[in-house]
């Protein structure tokens, strides 16, 4: 007879024990819980709801709620959209180059070389530095008059030197450069690790097959190599479409709004000219393309692991 009453007695003393638990745990989350929803969550949610009104600064007058009205003035912006078709290209611009040269960097990184672990660590030093840091040292390296790349096409004989940073031909071609610079290691480190997953015997035995060098890596490397590939190319991407403080700090836009990217514009709407509400419809439609451009990235990616 208690044989039999011994479960029931467990299963109660397990079942009461249950909501204590998720009670514990809640308050435990919550210290890490609470600035997520007051720092990131609620300033979110605010803008967004910006984005529907005529907000503005020193206005007297209650902020309204006007509906669409700012994201059909964003249509009609021919500003807004030229900001847009360069951060286009600004993002274009950095993400390409800024993948071959990483690749290339690791593949280099991955092989038994001397100094091997100095040459890795030279590699992320960009990474460490701020990005006000870098614009401010890389307007010093394109200085007009002092500047060292003026300085050394001076020596070569390359004539006397030029602006790059007021050209305006020369403006965004001389921000992407920067770019690709500084966001050079957050690309490497990924495919390093990404070819260090891939085993030595597969590479073995393939050159034993006698597969030369691009051999190997189209059929056994880069395969291995793609899903990182991916994903690090998608999020640098995003990332540098969403770029700020490294063309504020370069360019602040000029010359002649050459290198103005959305969120500088939407910066200028609102903290030079007091149209909050219309740069938070901004904002909330680069949100969107964010968006657009995370579905066709996950579509894909599940695409491919299907096909695979």
């Amino acid at each position: 007879m208690s044989l039999g009453t011994v479960p029931r007695r467990s299963a109660r003393r397990s079942g009461g024990a249950g909501p204590r638990r998720d009670h514990g745990v809640w308050f435990l989350v919550l210290p890490a819980l609470i600035p997520i929803l007051v720092l990131s969550v609620g300033p979110l949610l605010y803008g967004v709801s910006l984005a529907f009104t005529d907000a503005q600064s020193g206005r007297t007058e209650p902020t309204r709620w006007v509906g669409l009205l700012n994201f059909g003035d964003l249509l009609q912006d021919t500003l807004f959209w030229e900001s847009f078709r360069i951060g286009l290209v600004w993002a274009v611009g950095v993400t390409v180059p800024q993948f071959f040269l990483a690749l290339g960097l690791a593949l280099l990184l991955n092989e038994k070389l001397r100094l091997r672990w100095l040459a890795r660590a030279l590699a992320i030093v960009p990474w460490a530095m701020p990005e006000v840091v870098v614009g401010i040292m890389w307007r010093l390296v394109y200085h007009p008059d002092a500047g060292v790349l003026n300085e050394t096409l001076r020596g070569l004989g390359f004539g006397d030197g030029r602006d790059w940073l007021s050209g305006l031909a020369t403006a965004l071609p001389a921000v992407i450069v920067v770019g690709v610079w500084a966001g050079l290691p957050q690309t490497t480190v990924p495919l390093l690790a990404g070819l260090q997953n891939v085993p030595r015997e597969l590479h073995e035995a393939a050159a034993m097959d006698g597969a030369g060098a691009w051999r190997r890596f189209r059929t056994v490397t880069w395969p291995a190599l793609r899903p990182v590939a991916l994903a690090i190319t998608a999020l640098n991407f995003i990332w540098n479409f969403n770029s700020f403080a490294l063309v504020f700090v370069l360019t602040d836009g000029g010359p002649g709004g050459r290198t103005r990217l959305p969120m500088l514009f939407a910066y200028e709407e609102a903290f030079r000219y007091g149209q909050f509400g219309y740069a938070a419809a901004m904002g909330l439609a680069m949100v969107a393309v964010i968006a657009v451009l995370l579905a066709v990235y996950l579509a894909g990616r599940l695409r491919t692991e299907e096909d695979a």
